[in-house]
Formats: C-alpha cells, sequence, structure tokens
C-alpha cells in the first residue's frame, strides 16, 4: 500500500471524530451560553433585591465578566495553539461549574464581582472563541463552514432554552437554588464532553499540495497585525459588535418609549434569537456561490439601512416589526463569518493566536457599547443611538468591501 493511500485511508477517520467534536461543541456552547451568560438577566431583580444593590450595580458585575473574557482571549488563544484544547476546556468548564456554585452563596456586592470575574475567565477558556479554533483546526476549508454553523445553529437557541428554564426555576425555587439546579447541568453536560471529546487533530501523513500551500500561507501574529486586512477585520467586527450589543440590551426599551406595549416589544426582541439562526443559514448557503466577506459586507448594510429607519417607521407595528427582522437577519452573521474569514485568510497555523488579539477589542465593544448607549439615550434620545448603530454597521460593512478588495 502506498503512502498515498494510506494518507487517503487516515481521512475518514479524522473527518468522522471531527464531526464527532462538532456535536459535542454544539451541546457545550449551547448549556454554557445558557448558564454562563443569558441566564444572569433572570437573575437580575431577585439578586438587586437580595443584595439591597442598584441595577447598575449589579449589572456592573456582568460587564466585568465580559471584560475579563476579552482580557483573557488572547493568551487563550496562545494556549490554544500551543497545547490545544482539552486541558483547557475541561478547566474552563470546572471553572464555571463551581464559580456557578459560588455564585450561589453570594450576599454581598464584592462577592458577586468576584464570582462574575470566575464566569468571564470561564468563558473566555469555553465558549466560542476556543471552540471555533477547534472546529477550524480539524476541517478543511470545504467543510469548515458547514462545521460552524452547526454549532452556531444549536447554540443559537441558549436563550430559547435557557431564559424560560431560568425562570421556571426561580420562580419554583428561588434565584439561589436554580443557579445550584444550572451549576449541576453545566458539570454533567460540559465536564465530560470536553474531557472525553476535545483532542487535537492527527497530523496528515503526507500533506497535499493544498494543504502545503496552505500551510505557506500561515502567518504568526506579528506577521498578520503588519498587515492592513487584519486590521480591516478587526475594525469590522468591532465596530458590528457594538452595534449589534445596542441593539440587544436596548431594542425593548426603545420599541415601549416608541409607544408599544411591553408585550409587543418583548415578543418583536424575541424575534432576534430566531432570525439569527435564519441568517446564518442564509449566509452560509451564499458563501457556497460568493465571496465570504461579501455577503457579510452587504447583510450588515442592510442592518445599518434597518437601524436608520426604525425612528421613522417604528411607531407602527408593522414598520418595528419589518426592521427588526431586517436587523435581526445579521444578528448572528458576524460570530460565524470572522473564523471563516481569518481562517481563510491566515490558515490554521496561528489561527487562534491572531483570533484571541482580535477578540479582546471586539468583546470590549461587547461590554461597553450598552453602556455608552445607555448615557447617550439619556443626552440625545434613542433616535441618535440608532443612528450610532447605522454608522456602526456601516463602518463595518466598508471595512469589509476594503478587505475583500485587498
Amino acid at each position: 500500500m502506498t503512502v498515498k493511500q494510506q494518507s487517503k485511508k487516515s481521512k475518514p477517520p479524522r473527518i468522522s471524530h471531527g464531526w464527532r467534536i462538532v456535536v459535542a461543541l454544539a451541546i457545550t456552547q449551547t448549556v454554557g451560553y445558557g448558564v454562563l451568560y443569558y441566564a444572569f438577566a433572570v437573575f437580575l431583580s431577585p439578586m438587586r433585591r437580595d443584595l439591597g444593590a442598584s441595577v447598575s450595580q449589579v449589572t456592573g458585575a456582568f460587564t466585568l465578566a465580559v471584560l475579563v473574557t476579552g482580557l483573557a482571549a488572547p493568551l487563550v488563544g496562545r494556549w490554544l495553539d500551543r497545547h490545544g484544547g482539552r486541558g483547557l476546556m475541561t478547566l474552563g468548564s470546572v471553572a464555571g461549574t463551581l464559580a456557578t456554585f459560588a455564585w450561589s452563596r453570594v450576599d454581598n456586592l464584592p462577592a458577586l464581582y468576584a464570582v462574575l470575574a470566575v464566569i468571564g475567565l470561564s468563558s473566555a477558556m469555553t465558549l466560542y472563541e476556543p471552540a471555533f479554533a477547534i472546529v477550524v483546526a480539524w476541517f478543511d476549508p470545504a467543510r469548515r463552514s458547514t462545521a460552524l454553523l452547526t454549532v452556531t445553529l444549536v447554540a443559537g437557541f441558549a436563550s430559547s432554552i435557557f431564559l424560560p428554564l431560568t425562570g421556571l426555576l426561580v420562580d419554583l425555587y428561588g434565584w439561589r437554588t436554580a443557579l445550584v439546579f444550572l451549576a449541576v447541568i453545566h458539570a454533567v453536560t460540559t465536564i465530560p464532553l470536553h474531557a472525553f471529546f476535545i483532542r487535537r487533530p492527527p497530523l496528515a501523513e503526507e500533506p497535499g499540495p493544498a494543504e502545503r500551500e496552505e500551510a505557506r500561507s500561515d502567518a504568526g501574529l506579528r506577521e498578520a497585525m503588519r498587515g492592513r486586512a487584519f486590521w480591516l477585520l478587526a475594525v469590522a467586527f468591532v465596530a458590528h459588535t457594538g452595534a449589534i450589543a445596542i441593539v440587544a440590551v436596548h431594542l425593548l426599551a426603545y420599541l415601549t418609549e416608541l409607544g408599544h406595549s411591553p408585550t409587543f416589544a418583548a415578543s418583536v426582541t424575541g424575534l432576534l434569537g430566531i432570525l439569527s439562526v435564519t441568517g446564518r443559514l442564509v449566509t452560509t448557503g451564499l458563501h457556497r456561490r460568493f465571496s465570504a466577506a461579501g455577503v457579510t459586507a452587504a447583510v450588515f448594510f442592510l442592518q445599518a439601512v434597518a437601524a436608520a429607519l426604525l425612528p421613522v417607521l417604528g411607531r407602527s407595528g408593522v414598520g418595528a416589526v419589518a426592521c427588526v427582522i431586517t436587523f435581526g437577519i445579521g444578528f448572528g452573521v458576524g460570530t460565524l463569518a470572522r473564523p471563516v474569514l481569518l481562517a481563510e485568510r491566515y490558515g490554521v497555523t496561528g489561527y487562534a493566536t491572531i483570533a484571541g488579539a482580535q477578540a479582546l477589542p471586539i468583546m470590549l465593544s461587547k461590554a461597553l457599547g450598552p453602556l455608552a448607549a445607555a448615557f447617550l439615550s439619556q443626552g440625545m434620545g434613542y433616535p441618535f443611538v440608532m443612528l450610532v448603530v447605522a454608522v456602526s454597521s456601516v463602518v463595518a460593512s466598508a471595512m469589509l468591501v476594503a478587505y475583500g478588495r485587498s
């Protein structure tokens, strides 16, 4: 048997285990985001009452968690490139579980901030950034988009599953016991799946011409940062992430301010989660025929139009729904597009380090964007906030157009 034949026979097991990893990550990302991210919104009011704190004081702990996630991202990326993801994601799952247990026992603000800081670190070690790095390493470009789509499609339902589940647990048992239940769910799913399924991909015995070309095109972080493309992508996704975070936090309040009932506003805002899944499906299909940068730029521009029109059309129910649907189609597109574009540009080797370096300003935008929008809404009004969202989306689209031409 020739070396070439042996190489061909070695590929199916790699592909097969790669898809097992995708299934495992789809589950762990759904549970991880549900417990470590989305559940906080349900606990906000009961925690505030029990701790005798204001909404802003309690929300500050969540902001700290997001900031810690961003600050840890570059270090996590370097670790993934050097050592792989199994140990890191397993340890992160253990830390997230213990922090969730500890969260159920906090009785003052400093303890809450400390626990949420650990949850932020756990998020950096277990959620999308490391998961995407593992998927990128296991799959060739032809299958990479589909594998990433599978993970994000399933995880896109995290809020739909865990917000009502957490609400039910709080109603039945109180927020402290609800956190204990969530910690158990997090432990029995994420720890074993990360420990037993995540592994580094086997080295090919004889890389083919395409793989050799990909290896030659791999760039280290310093080389990447000297290039224009790195900064175009960074600015695009920092601007877009900030716009998405602002809409996610403030849309419901703005729809209410426009004169809609709280029930209508909540229902329309709830469409964003479903639309994010739809948008990922549509754009992944378009990626097979058109460039990923071009498709993503077009979606971001449509979001800019929707945000700009919301103050004009949003007072009518039809107008509000139309604007939210148009904006919502791109709600989850950036999450999927960035790993595709980074892997396409820089290859597999060093991907996690490069992605981690970009993740820091992106997470800062995600954490600080809604806070800045809150101050702007008080001083300038929500129409001005929507204008900021529209301009940010246009900037993101323009950067991707420039990236595509480069």
